[in-house]
């Protein structure tokens, strides 16, 4: 039986003990002790350790927010069905005894699959379903996870359900308790891997999550949890797993390997510090590395004490890789050393999704695409946020008319009822579509996929100003008369779409033939120049207003309102209230692209 994983504080070697995987012969015990000395050749023990991260409830390889199959420029497949069956391959060829299987987190939000199990026909309630991604992992045979930010995203409760859920241990050896700042998830987990020689191999999995969820999920962890450094808690722990007996180590971090951090200096802590991980603390073997969505094939780093390269790998999100590491061990001095490592990623859409998680999960999958497809209005006109990154489109315009209608209407009669409104909105999503006709909630959630909340904070005329020349690096600066290539003009400093804000209620140029910082030209309230000492209401959403991409002013500026809905249930209540969409209600020209003063667009 696995450890209680909600009490494990480790301070036991029970974990140690893991469980044995059976297959192999056992040569005789006294084998385990004797050298290959003379005219023997050594001992020698292969195995490998798969891995997946950034799944973000994606099972089957479909896109609830278009209803169909998903399908991007690259043809990428998604998935834990097509995981599986690369993961039945790998094991076919390796021995179904010489594999484990891990990930890195972030599992249990993005899809409607996932809100569905969370909020509609949660998995908390009394005799509720089991988690879909619990399900498919238990199935495919996972044995362990670590915890990714998004996993706190519905909250503790749910959380807990979902670790009681699974087969296998959600792991955070930073994620402690904020009282007792013991572990208030199981560290790790170590694993016996039986071989032809008679001596167990020992692998230890150490789960590392992000110190941002302090951050991003503030109201779901705050007093309750903290979350320190990953060097830090890899250094207490990695030594004590090899005390332990673990032959091999390997990390399990969610977490870049970049060494930024998009939340600035409000955290003492690294946010992609994988590689910072592999370089500061000796004793580890390998990383599989999450969060960043990137595609990190084999990545070595020399760790600076013992000069012994570490091996990174990170697959890319949603299923469409699943990281293979490879590992070579030999008997030396009565113990197994790590010989060889090597990493690799195979792509899911060579595989086809295997029948036992269709199987598994057909009935849950045809119940989210039946709640979806429910239509909660009409609108009057067709919207696309395909050109949104560039152009102030009126589909982001929704966003943010439904922001400012619920952020008045909450502090209608109150002390800052007479302050302005305005809105910050992002396009998430350059393939959302508000169809003209039928509205339904796919395509609302499709406008939103966040599962973000909203928020009223109180700024000056000068910190917006701030605020919106933070948000313009966003765009390469491109000079007066140079061609204008709208795929190249975006995601400056590798700035994600999510983290450039619109501000509506306000009117401005983004001079993008400037450089970063002296942007804003012609900003502008109700026909005169901005005051900078004026005060306003910023309707916001809760991962900018608790320092999400670090801008300037949001986190620190007067909480006026706030609410526990998701932003994307309020526009849906909000279509279904109106009724009818139409964007001549709430589309406006706010702002836009110069260079010199001429519009580029």
């Amino acid at each position: 039986m696995p450890l209680n994983r909600r009490t494990f504080l480790g301070t036991t070697a029970a974990a140690g003990a893991g469980a044995a995987i059976a297959g192999g012969v056992a040569a005789p015990a006294e084998a385990q002790e004797r050298g290959h000395g003379r005219g023997h050749a050594p001992k020698r023990y292969s195995f490998s350790v798969m891995g997946t991260t950034d799944l973000h409830g994606n099972v089957f390889n479909w896109d609830y927010f278009t209803d169909k199959e998903f399908d991007d420029k690259a043809h990428n497949d998604v998935g834990l069905a097509k995981i599986s069956t690369l993961v039945e391959q790998v094991r076919r060829e390796k021995g179904r005894h010489n594999t484990l299987m891990i990930d890195a987190g972030d599992t249990i939000q993005g899809t409607q699959l996932s809100y569905y199990y969370a909020k509609v026909d949660p998995i908390t309630a009394k005799h509720g379903p089991v988690h879909p991604m619990a399900q498919a992992m238990n199935a495919i045979g996972y044995h362990a996870a670590a915890l990714g930010n998004h996993e706190f995203n519905y909250g503790i409760p749910v959380l807990r359900k979902f670790e009681e859920q699974c087969d296998f241990p959600l792991l955070g050896a930073n994620a402690l308790d904020a009282k007792t700042l013991k572990p208030a998830f199981q560290p790790y987990v170590i694993k016996r891997l039986r071989t032809p020689h008679g001596r167990d191999v020992r692998v230890a999995v150490l789960g590392l999550t992000n110190p941002g969820i302090a951050i991003w999920d503030k109201a779901n962890v705050s007093g309750r949890m903290v979350f320190p450094g990953l060097e830090e808690q890899a250094a207490k722990w990695v030594p004590k797993l090899r005390s332990m007996g673990a032959d091999v180590v390997i990390v399990a971090a969610h977490s870049g390997s970049s060494g930024t951090s998009s939340y600035g200096d409000q955290l003492p802590y690294i946010e992609n510090a994988a590689a910072l991980v592999a370089q500061q603390v000796p004793g580890i073997d390998a990383i599989l590395v999450g969060h960043a969505h990137t595609e990190i094939p084999e990545y070595r780093v020399a760790n600076k004490e013992t000069g012994k390269e570490v091996v990174l790998s990170e697959p890319l999100k949603w299923g469409q890789r699943l990281t293979v590491f490879d590992f070579d061990l030999v008997w030396e001095k009565g113990r197994w050393t790590v010989a060889k490592t090597s990493a690799k990623v195979l792509n899911s859409n060579t595989a086809a999704e295997d029948p036992k998680i269709v199987r598994l999960l057909s009935d849950e999958h045809r119940k989210v695409v039946a709640y979806v497809n429910q239509v909660i209005g009409t609108s009057k006109a067709a919207m696309s946020t395909a050109e949104a990154a560039w152009k102030d489109e009126p589909i982001i315009d929704l966003i943010n008319a439904v922001q400012v209608d619920t952020v008045k209407a909450a502090l209608a009669g109150g002390a800052y009822a007479a302050l302005p409104v305005l809105s910050q909105a992002s396009c998430f999503s350059r393939t959302a579509v508000i169809p003209a006709g039928r509205v339904t909630i796919k395509d609302a959630a499709g406008l939103y996929p966040f599962e973000n909340t909203l928020e009223a904070r109180v700024l000056t005329g000068a910190q917006l100003r701030d605020y919106l020349e933070f948000s313009a690096r966003y765009y390469v600066q491109t000079p007066a008369g140079a061609p204008v290539d709208p795929a190249k003009l975006t995601n400056a400093e590798n700035t994600p779409d999510y983290n450039y804000d619109a501000v509506s209620g306000l009117v401005y140029d983004i001079d993008i033939a400037k450089p970063a910082g002296a942007r804003i030209v012609n900003l502008s309230f109700q026909g005169k120049p901005l005051d900078p000492a004026a005060q306003f209401v910023l309707a916001v959403n809760n991962y900018r207003a608790n320092g999400g991409g670090n801008f300037p002013h949001v986190a620190g500026a007067k909480q006026v309102w706030a609410n526990s809905e998701e932003i994307r249930n309020t526009i849906i209540a909000w279509v279904k209230a109106k009724g009818v969409v139409d964007p001549a209600a709430f589309a406006s020209a706010d702002w836009k692209l110069v260079r010199d003063g001429v519009a580029v667009f």
